[in-house]
Parts: C-alpha cells; structure tokens; sequence
C-alpha cells in the first residue's frame, strides 16, 4: 500500500512531465506557426511585390537583373529565369526538376499560383523553405520567380539569455523540489502521529493523544481525535468502575445467602435463629433480584433504539394506581401516603414507564424516611406544564452530593448498611426514562428535613 507522501510525489512528478510534454509541444508550435509561418509569408509578400513588375511577353534581361539587384539588398534568396531547368545554375545546391516542379506544381503555376515547398538541404544541414510565383502571360509560362531560405535551428533561435533562463530555471526546480519535499514531511508529520495514535488506540491504550500545533483541517482531525480518544478514555473507565460496583453489589448479597445457607446446612444456626436467618437470606435474595432487574432494565434502555409511542394518560389515575402498589410497603414503616392531585391533568406519555418513573421516586422516599412520617404526592399546572411533586421529611441530601445522585451506583452515605440502601440505580434509572417523555427532574433537599423531587412534564396540546 502506497504512503500518501509517495502518491503526492507520484502526483507532482506527473504535473512536472505534463510540463515538460506541454513545452516541448509548445516550443513545436511556437517555432511552426512564428517562425517557419512568418518566414512563409515574408517570401510570398516579397515574390508577390515582384511579380507586379512583370508586364507581359518575354521574360527580359532587364527584369532578371531587376530581380538579381533586389536580392543584393534582402536576407531571402531572390532568383528570376525563363526555365525553371536554369535554376541550378544560379543556387549553390542541386535541385531535382521533377520533385521541384511536377504536373500538379506545373498546373498550379499556369493557374497563377504560388508553390511552397519545405525540405531538408544537407549542404546547409537545416530546412530550406522555398516559394515558387509564376511569370503567365495568355496561359504561358514564360518565367519563375524563386525564393528561398534556410531555416535557423530551434537550438540557434535560443539565444544566450534563453538558455540561461532554462538553466536558472532548472537550479529553480531542483531548489522548489527540495523545499516540497520539506513541506510534505512537515505536513505529513501529524498524520503520522495520527495513525501511531490509532495504532495505539486499537491495541487498548486510551490514553493516546495527538499534539495539535495548527487550526487547519489537519489541526482539527487531530483536535477531533483527541475529543474522541478521551470520550473513549472517560467510557472505559466507566464501564470498568461500573463493572466493579457491579460485582461489589452482587458479591454482598451473594456471600449473605451462601455463608448464612451453609451455617444452616451445618447446624451451626440454632432453632431460634433460623427465622431470623431465613428472612435475611430471603431479603438479600431480593435484593439481587432488584438489582439485576435494575441492571437489565437500563441496558435495555441505554440499546433501545426505537422511539416509544407517547398516547394521552390521565396523571390522577396513574399517580392513584401507583399509591395503591406502593401502600402495603409505606404501612410497614407506618408512613401515609398524602395524594393531591388535579384530576383534569392529561399528560402525553408510555403508562409503563411512567408508572415505573413514580414508583421509583415514591419507594425512595418510603426507603429514607422516618418512620411515623408521610410523603405528600401532588400534581397541579403551572404555565401549561404538569407539575408533580415528591415529598418526603426523611434524613435528607448534602447539597454537595446533589448533582451526582441520579449517575448509577451513587450511594450519599457511603458507610449506609445493605439493609437501609438501595442499589443506586433508582434515579439513573428514573433520568434515562424522563428523557423521551421530554420531560425535567430537579431534587431538592435539607439535612435532617426531607427532599423534593419535582418532575416537569408538557401537557397533552388540545
């Protein structure tokens, strides 16, 4: 697989031999079109000029020396004669009649036109360009006017100055190339430190990062990548710090039910203590159950990814039916359960979810209140949005611990016993169901006088 550095200098490499073919076939056309063509219309122009001096009849000895005279003061080659055949005498080089002037040159000329031929000369080791105007009178031949040039070299129309300025050209290139190749490993360093980073990154190191020296579109890949590794960095170790809470939370209730089911097993609880035994192997059990529900129920909804189906729900119905799965448990600590609800209240929402939203608040203010207290439920509008308040008179929030109370695992009292504590996941969970409900939570609390919970909910539009 080719480096991106490899196909740039592939890619320059082609750009300078498109240069290259493009001058050379610039230079072609510049020296056929400038040269050759401006020299070609030069002779035509002059030998058109002299043509204009013969009148009719014989070619005269006046006009070819009319002619010779003009060619003492031109660059061009001017010859007059009555038979083409005669023009060896008068050039420095062979001529050959027939590929000179054949049928179809002949006839052009009888036509009064012009004959232009270009052809290598070896005695003058270049082209020689030559333009042949006929002397016609009555549909006769009497005469030619030949005109000839040997063409300059290309190498010979390159002056001194021109070819210094290729070579200055050239020490340019090769100067500019050496800069290039500068310029793409200094671009190509971050890259490189990219990929080692990703290399990194997918062998298990998280903590891969790039240095970010720039603000373009490289700066920003690497500023991206940055954000992604410690996004990455920050859920890995939640997730690990998850796991190990996780086992933690299991393994309490596990050791209970196993160490106290085997002192069973091997008589070593008593008859008087076996009830009491039992209960508690029964709560940790439940427990575990609680806890593993928990867990499966926030995977759920952490991979759920269709959108619920949100249907008008009366909130006094839901909220009563609610109070009623949720009595038996307040009357084993002897807590009352106060309602008050607006029964006009018609929310959009999943009654499942929502069920499970008030139940998990609710049992929290059950769990952590005083016994022989209440916790007063109330659901009234306000600004058009359902208002329902959670209130217990139990121990209470810090304020420090507030923000943190609804991420999983969070315990306030960190020395609390199993028996007087839930898993932590009752708010996280209560949070990642509010969430499609468009719905806002806000916790409110006192040491030693209780918490509020508030839940904010738009109300069925009319």
């Amino acid at each position: 697989m080719k480096k991106i550095s490899t196909r740039i200098w592939l890619l320059i490499f082609t750009f300078l031999m498109i240069t290259v073919v493009f001058m050379y076939v610039l230079t072609d056309y510049l020296y056929e079109q400038l040269y050759v063509e401006d020299t070609a219309s030069t002779m035509i122009e002059v030998g058109t000029k002299l043509q204009t001096k013969y009148v009719a009849g014989q070619v005269t000895d006046a006009f070819i020396a009319d002619i010779e005279a003009y060619n003492d003061y031109s660059n061009l080659n001017i010859f007059a004669v009555r038979n083409p055949r005669e023009l060896s005498a008068c050039v420095p080089f062979d001529i050959d009649y027939e590929t000179l002037i054949g049928t179809e040159e002949r006839q052009q000329l009888l036509e009064g036109k012009f004959v232009q031929k270009i052809g290598y000369e070896p005695r003058f080791d270049r082209q020689l360009i030559s333009v042949i105007l006929p002397l016609v009178d009555q549909n006769r031949l009497e005469g030619i006017i030949y005109i000839y040039f040997p063409l300059a070299k290309i190498s010979e129309l390159a002056s001194q100055e021109v070819v210094f300025l290729f070579v200055s050209a050239f020490v340019f290139l090769l100067i500019m190339s050496f800069f290039v190749y500068k310029g793409i490993r200094h671009i190509m360093r971050p890259l490189h430190e990219l990929q080692v980073a990703v290399e990194k990154m997918s062998q298990g190191n998280y903590e891969a990062r790039v240095p970010v020296n720039s603000s373009d579109e490289i700066g920003k890949l690497s500023s991206t990548f940055n954000e992604m590794a410690e996004a990455i960095q920050r859920e890995d170790e939640a997730q690990k710090a998850f796991l190990a809470t996780v086992s933690h939370e299991l393994r309490t209730p596990i050791s209970y039910v196993k160490g106290y089911s085997e002192a069973i097993q091997n008589g070593i609880i008593t008859e008087e203590q076996k009830e009491e035994t039992i209960q508690l192997i029964v709560r940790e059990a439940n427990r575990m159950e609680r806890l593993t529900n928990e867990l499966l129920q926030l995977a759920r909804m952490e991979n759920e990814q269709t959108e619920i189906t949100l249907y008008p729900i009366p909130l006094a119905e839901t909220l009563r039916e609610v109070e009623q799965l949720l009595i038996h448990q307040a009357q084993k600590k002897h807590i009352t359960l106060k309602l008050l609800v607006d029964e006009s209240l018609i929310v959009e929402a999943d009654e499942v979810k929502l069920k499970q939203i008030f139940i998990n608040i609710i049992e929290n203010a059950i769990n952590y209140s005083d016994e022989q207290s209440s916790v007063e439920i109330s659901a009234f509008e306000k600004d058009g949005f359902a208002h329902i308040l959670v209130r217990d008179f139990g121990i209470g929030i810090p304020k420090e611990d507030l923000p943190y109370v609804t991420e999983r695992f969070y315990r306030v009292n960190k020395a609390r016993s199993r028996s007087d504590g839930g898993s932590g996941l009752g708010l996280s969970i209560v949070e990642q169901l509010l969430k499609p409900l468009r719905a806002k939570l806000v916790i409110d609390s006192e040491i030693g006088k209780g918490t509020k919970v508030s839940i904010t909910m738009p109300l069925m539009e009319e």
